[in-house]
């Protein structure tokens, strides 16, 4: 499990590069500010990875108009996002069918819980995944919790930074954050209850918290 669980948080990263050089192959003129609103990430998200593309030699950096950067792919750059396209074209059907088992799975969980009013902790594609099973499991989705997300909406549903900002009463919390799934339970248990926090299996918590228990 936490192969998967290593697996989805490096799926995660080459889909922020994949965009992130698609982005720049448009327009690389256009403002970081304006890219994290595109790819729904934070802007400091945006200015590391772009930092990490110069570096690795796929993106360059030039002059633009009003004392701003332009960013250009480098043919490295365009080889790169070649193979990250195909590989999330293989690799993204994969990850749907296990994450849309596994969000099937915790919404039971959740109904036979008498939980039908749910908040996901965690923008990203699992995120959305758990949102279209929602639909066909027949409970509703009334916000997401990112405490790093700069998006006002996502899905349809309002993304908040603090669950203290979920303005709709809600029974529980469905952990979905590839990249911090850790620090999401954490801070959903402190904020509801360990009781009233959900995960799908990908994400390994279970066996993370047992691993402690028995190292404790």
């Amino acid at each position: 499990m936490e192969r998967l669980l290593d697996t989805a948080h490096e799926n995660e990263n080459e889909r922020i590069v994949l965009s992130l050089l698609s982005s720049v192959e448009t327009d690389g003129a256009r403002s970081q500010r304006r890219i994290a609103a595109e790819l729904g990430i934070a802007l400091g998200l945006v200015n590391a990875y772009l930092k990490r593309c110069v570096k690795k030699g796929l993106v360059k950096v030039g002059d633009a108009p009003a004392r701003r950067y332009a960013y250009y792919l480098t043919p490295q750059g365009f080889a790169e996002k070649s193979r990250l396209t195909v590989q999330y074209l293989s690799d993204s059907f994969s990850f749907f069918r296990l994450a849309k088992s596994d969000c099937a799975r915790v919404l039971e969980r959740a109904k036979e819980n008498g939980f039908r009013r749910l908040v996901l902790a965690g923008k990203s594609d699992l995120a959305e995944i758990a949102t279209l099973c929602a639909v066909e499991a027949g409970v509703a989705i009334v916000a997401v919790v990112d405490l790093h997300s700069d998006v006002a909406h996502f899905v349809g549903v309002n993304v908040c930074k603090s669950y203290d900002e979920v303005r709709e009463g809600f029974d529980a919390v469905i952990v979905t954050d590839l990249a911090r799934a850790r620090e999401s339970y954490d801070a959903a248990a402190v904020a509801c209850g360990a009781n009233r926090v959900l995960a799908p299996a990908l994400l390994g918590l279970r066996e993370q918290s047992k691993a402690a228990e028995a190292s404790s």
